[in-house]
């Protein structure tokens, strides 16, 4: 019989009600494990409740530093967004929290591990996953998913027994945050018609309380990563603290998408993403600059394979590691400085410079200086052309137009 579970604590609804759910329902000590990913301020707090609803223990992780380097940062380099709108912020943080959950297995000898996810969301396969690849015989409990409780009555259950939690029945979003980004779900939110109202939003202002003066900002990137804001070195977690505050406050970053989640539904999800909405236009416009055409094609097949294997709990694969490759190869020069325009809600690449920029200003400008040879154009014609002449001449491709008309 089991006698330790190491639960991923949020402090939210779900994993409160979760550790007094699995005393009751397989006799377990539970110990919960807070990992910081920048989803909170006040650990102590969310240490202590845990204790207070009946954890033996309470662990936290401060792994925000490996999170940027390890998960955001190689997904900002592949240009990861799923759909062309989600930053994957909750997918990214999902692996590394699987990981921390199998080490803590093993240094409290415990036997098995516990998620708060839903029996029709993604975090759950995400979560099981990558538990399964790194630790196959480890066993994994999922409250949420057993207990069968609706929304409404998982917060009776904890009102009942006295378990507080951030949510009631007349604001039962359920929120999850870190570095890279906000999701806010459930109530109003699920009808695809009504307006997200204000209150869901805390890292952005209401574009129309913006500032009505435009806001510059100018990323310096080193190998696709960003490592200045305005001339300024800034490790990884405080330089997207600082952009999320500062794009925040331009109202830039907020996202109202219809989602295709993995399990065959779809779902309407409101996110926050300020540095990754800032970071990922500043990274693209600086691979437009320093990639060729064929690399820069390339790497928007690769950015949309690298964003479903995330979004889809793939994370610790094989072809995750050699995706991973060909992204830190394709980087090599995608190096030099961004300038955005931030204002009510809209970021903007205004300027892009670099070392190794393919844009040569003697090919491209039309004034003084052009160094384009236009009298090698009509023989270069001539050659492109060729196959659509040929067919042409053999096949009378205007004619069948004609009919088709």
């Amino acid at each position: 019989m089991l006698d330790k579970v190491v639960l991923a604590y949020s402090g939210g609804l779900d994993t409160s009600v979760a550790i007094r759910w699995l005393k009751q329902q397989y006799n377990l000590d539970v110990i919960a494990l807070n990992i910081d990913v920048g989803n909170e301020r006040d650990f102590s707090a969310i240490r202590q409740k845990a204790i207070d609803v009946g954890a033996v223990k309470a662990l936290v992780k401060d792994a925000k530093e490996t999170f940027v380097n390890h998960f955001i940062f190689p997904a900002l380099q592949a240009d990861v967004i799923y759909e062309g709108q989600y930053p994957l912020a909750t997918a990214l943080s999902r692996p590394l929290m699987a990981k921390l959950l199998v080490d803590v297995a093993k240094e409290e000898g415990a036997s098995a591990v516990a998620h708060g996810c839903t029996g029709k969301g993604n975090d759950q396969v995400r979560f099981e996953v990558s538990i399964n690849a790194l630790s196959p015989n480890l066993r994994i409990i999922a409250p949420a998913r057993e207990w069968g409780m609706t929304r409404e009555e998982t917060i009776s259950y904890a009102q009942h027994y006295g378990i507080p939690v951030p949510v009631t029945a007349s604001s039962p979003y359920s929120i999850d945050e870190n570095l890279w980004g906000r999701s806010i779900e459930c109530g109003v939110l699920e009808d695809p018609w009504v307006e997200p109202p204000e209150e869901v939003f805390t890292w952005t202002k209401s574009p129309s309380e913006a500032p009505d003066k435009p806001g510059y900002v100018e990323i310096g990137f080193d190998r696709g990563i960003p490592v200045t804001i305005d001339g300024r070195e800034l490790n990884g977690v405080s330089l997207i603290q600082r952009l999320n505050e500062l794009a925040g406050n331009y109202g830039v970053g907020r996202i109202d998408h219809i989602e295709d989640r993995l399990v065959g539904i779809k779902s309407r999800e409101i996110y926050e993403a300020p540095a990754a909405i800032v970071l990922l236009q500043a990274h693209q416009a600086l691979e437009a600059m320093t990639l060729s055409r064929a690399q820069l094609r390339f790497q928007q097949k690769v950015a949309a394979e690298y964003a479903d294997l995330i979004y889809n709990g793939l994370w610790f694969t094989s072809l995750r590691q050699d995706l991973a490759a060909y992204v830190n190869s394709s980087q090599r020069f995608v190096t030099g400085t961004v300038r955005l325009k931030l204002f009510r809600g809209s970021c903007r690449v205004v300027g892009r410079k670099s070392p190794f920029s393919l844009y040569n200003y003697g090919l491209a400008t039309y004034d003084k200086g052009d160094e384009f040879d236009q009298s090698a154009s009509p023989g270069f014609i001539h050659i492109w052309g060729l196959p659509v002449r040929t067919q042409a001449q053999a096949q009378d491709i205007s004619s069948l137009e004609e009919k088709e008309r």
